[in-house]
């Protein structure tokens, strides 16, 4: 590979931002479809569009009720993983493993859009990361990585596994059969298959989601193997490197709009003195394929700037970006258009529990400067970033006679600190920003990611306008190396008792 490359440089890296792990992507009618893990949230597994593989929107989600993921009781780090879209005879399909849910599921659409089917379980398959192919006879193939997800062997990984499946009846057709371990390193898994000329191709992912990870491919004449390893894998690799992309791999092949061979695949932004700790967890990238002696040759994964601004107003219905925790934001918020007001009614949880009253979207940047406007005459709530249950920072109003108490709060495992204060009664301001550290020599703070600051004012600048500073805090424990979830920050608003107004909602970062 050669780190010079400018080929991918087109291509708005990251190009799906913020918590967007283990990407698969389809092309149909001139569009192309992205599909991302969501492990506990709700709605579950977003659906992005592009028609030019640069800008993206995204056009909903495949699991909108509570029935299709089953995720309302999931433990942190399991739900919904690593899906894969694929679209055949004018229909979508998306088949994923929700551990601790409903297992392997297929679900069906004519419009990725929406709506979804309720969705066919594949009963009997144990394992993860499972992949939709089918022959030139129609045959449908699952191809997994036999990670036994339960029973005795809990834990045992028996490499990439294939059986072939009724797709109507979600009924396996046989015994499972073993395709290929990898090539020697740790974890293999996402495993994606391809009938590409001559050859079908055999891509999986090796090394572990962390800074090993990466893209190795075999090829053999059948679906069903042998398969013959490529000499060069792992083929695609951030590991020791100094490229500000790192943990590159689950990735996912597709003929770009130029006809060029495309790989969409997760990677992450680590920041730091040893660049150590990276905020937003695993996002999607995409880079450049180009085949040699029907053997890809993959492009590094170039990083470029993005300045995306999210400024919301509550005068319609929530969009498909909101998510809340183990239960849809239907269920939690109320949405007052004429005032341009959202309310959440607190049922005494906090963000330390399973099923907090939370509605947040992902962080798109690693700087934000996020606030709300909140009335807290009649509740408690505020303005929070959450990595999972365990790993979250915040900023809390409650009304107390003529003032309003504000308090910010550092929850990490086994630890938690507050900081309070006072502002006049009536509506506050509640801001939740990060930053890298200043760069002011070498030292202890230049080994961190960021610094997220918590803080509120009243009124407004020129006026009666009031600031209270409460704490800055370091971001390192809410990164992908130290929270226990594979998600990434989502940014949110959350009601802990009685009802809390928000009017409006900002995040703007580069």
């Amino acid at each position: 590979m050669n780190d010079d490359d400018t080929s991918s440089a087109i291509y708005p890296n990251p190009i799906l931002p913020g918590f967007n792990p283990d990407p698969s992507v389809v092309a149909a009618d001139g569009a192309y479809y992205i599909v991302t893990s969501t492990f506990e949230y709700y709605p579950g597994l977003p659906v992005y569009r592009s028609h030019d593989f640069v800008t993206w929107e995204q056009v909903g989600n495949v699991g909108t009720r509570l029935g299709q993921l089953a995720v309302t009781e999931v433990p942190t780090g399991l739900g919904v993983w690593a899906p894969t879209i694929r679209y055949r005879d004018g229909v979508f399909y998306v088949i994923v493993v929700i551990p601790a849910g409903r297992g392997c599921v297929v679900f069906t659409a004519t419009d990725p859009a929406g709506e979804w089917s309720d969705g066919t379980v594949v009963e009997g398959l144990n394992g993860i990361d499972p992949d939709l192919a089918w022959d030139d006879e129609g045959t449908a193939y699952v191809t997994y990585s036999g990670l036994v997800m339960s029973g005795d062997e809990l834990g045992t990984h028996l490499g990439i596994q294939q059986v072939k499946v009724d797709l109507a009846t979600g009924a396996i057709l046989e015994e499972p059969r073993s395709l290929w371990s990898g090539s020697g390193f740790m974890f293999p898994e996402a495993p994606h298959l391809y009938h590409r000329g001559e050859y079908w191709y055999l891509m999986i992912a090796e090394g572990g989601t962390e800074r090993g990870h990466g893209v190795s491919i075999a090829r053999g004449t059948s679906p069903e193997g042998p398969f013959t390893a490529y000499e060069a894998n792992p083929f695609l690799t951030a590991r020791s490197t100094i490229r500000p992309v790192q943990n590159t791999g689950h990735g996912d092949l597709v003929e770009g709009p130029a006809g060029q061979t495309l790989i969409v695949l997760l990677g992450v932004r680590p920041g730091g003195g040893t660049r150590a700790f990276s905020p937003l967890g695993r996002e999607t990238f995409v880079s450049t394929v180009d085949w040699i002696d029907d053997w890809p040759v993959a492009q590094p994964v170039l990083l470029s700037e993005q300045r995306p601004i999210d400024s919301v107003r509550f005068d319609a219905p929530l969009d498909d970006r909101w998510m809340a925790v183990r239960r849809t934001p239907a269920e939690i918020a109320a949405i007052d258009a004429e005032r341009g007001v959202l309310t959440l009614t607190g049922d005494g949880s906090t963000l330390d529990d399973a099923h907090p009253v939370f509605v947040g979207r992902r962080q798109l940047t690693w700087s934000v400067t996020s606030q709300t406007t909140v009335d807290v005459s009649n509740g408690t709530g505020g303005l929070g970033v959450r990595y999972d249950q365990q790993a979250h920072y915040e900023i809390e109003a409650r009304t107390d006679g003529d003032e309003v108490v504000v308090t910010a709060r550092a929850s990490v495992p086994s630890f938690s600190r507050e900081w309070s204060g006072r502002l006049p009664a009536g509506p506050v301001t509640l801001h939740l920003d990060s930053a890298a550290p200043e760069a002011d020599g070498f030292g202890p703070d230049m080994m961190t990611s960021d610094f997220v600051s918590l803080w509120a004012s009243s009124g407004v600048p020129g006026g009666a306008y009031q600031e209270l500073r409460l704490a800055s805090v370091d971001g390192r424990y809410l990164t992908a190396e130290t929270a226990a979830s594979f998600t990434g920050r989502v940014i949110g608003l959350y009601a802990t008792a009685g009802t809390v107004a928000f009017d409006g909602y900002d995040a703007t970062g580069v």
